[in-house]
């Protein structure tokens, strides 16, 4: 429904660049699947009607991959932001895909545990 699904020119805009130098490629409609079965049904329907699928996130990516260069339907995330399972013992965390790193060391707080910024070298 409405509060789930947008077509609005400026939330797909939004959803349609990141921090990268590309410019923005507006998906066609944006949707914030709050359920592991909803983006299960959200990707068949798309792979069916062949319709791309572009995950968004936070939007702070360097590499333009939420540009959705060939329209389709953007899957926001951001309402996922469930931390499910936390063991201390094999220091592993089990979250949904919209839990932010500054999200997870919150809840880490206290544990002598947390998550730093990555990086590839």
């Amino acid at each position: 429904g409405s509060p789930n699904v947008s077509t609005a020119t400026a939330v797909r805009e939004q959803h349609g660049h990141d921090e990268s130098m590309h410019p923005c490629a507006p998906p066609d409609v944006v949707v914030w699947p709050q359920a592991v079965g909803q983006v299960q049904e959200l990707a068949a329907l798309c792979h069916r009607c062949r319709v791309p699928m572009v995950p968004f996130g936070t939007g702070t990516g360097l590499e333009g991959g939420v540009n959705a260069v060939q329209g389709g339907v953007c899957f926001d995330l951001s309402r996922m932001d469930a931390i499910a399972e936390l063991s201390l013992e094999d220091f592993s965390v089990t979250v949904e895909p919209g839990v932010t790193r500054k999200a997870l060391n919150k809840h880490l707080r206290g544990t002598g545990l947390w998550f730093p910024v990555g990086t590839v070298g």
